[in-house]
């Protein structure tokens, strides 16, 4: 088996992200919570993932502080595995990854799209400052290192 290489200690913040949530599992069992499912039996029957694998990304994303265990059942002890602020945090992420993947590799018939739910109308996902509204993909805006000693962290 090959070892993984950690990006745990780089300082690029895609990089310590993908620390959590680069394997595509993970994503796609962030994507299923996201959408509802919080059982072990859900996740596997949505994604078609085997057990073990399942329960080493359940619980990496748990020590991620993505998702929570919560007990359900005492007797036979049972949890669900749901969504912390941080894990809901990752939905604009998915959003953007549904909407590229639909425009850089559509299946024959879209399966998935975002929709405005009162006009029906699809809509695509945009990153926007949210005190200018202005797309920061566009023109006036990059990406810049910057110190983030004595700073508080976002816990």
């Amino acid at each position: 088996m090959v070892q993984r290489k950690s990006f745990a200690g780089m300082a690029c913040p895609i990089a310590r992200g993908l620390e959590h949530v680069g394997e595509w599992w993970s994503m796609l069992i962030l994507r299923d919570a996201l959408k509802g499912a919080t059982r072990f039996e859900q996740f596997q029957e949505n994604l078609g993932i085997a057990p073990g694998i399942l329960t080493r990304r359940l619980a990496a994303l748990t020590e991620s502080g993505l998702l929570e265990r919560q007990r359900y059942s005492v007797h036979p002890p049972r949890d669900e595995y749901v969504l912390t602020p941080r894990g809901r945090d990752f939905r604009p992420v998915l959003l953007a990854m549904l909407a590229w993947g639909n425009r850089h590799f559509p299946p024959e018939d879209t399966t998935m799209r975002i929709v405005d739910l009162a006009t029906g109308a699809p809509v695509d996902p945009v990153l926007v400052d949210p005190r200018t509204l202005r797309p920061v993909d566009g023109p006036g805006y990059a990406v810049q290192p910057f110190s983030t000693r004595g700073q508080p962290t976002h816990e």
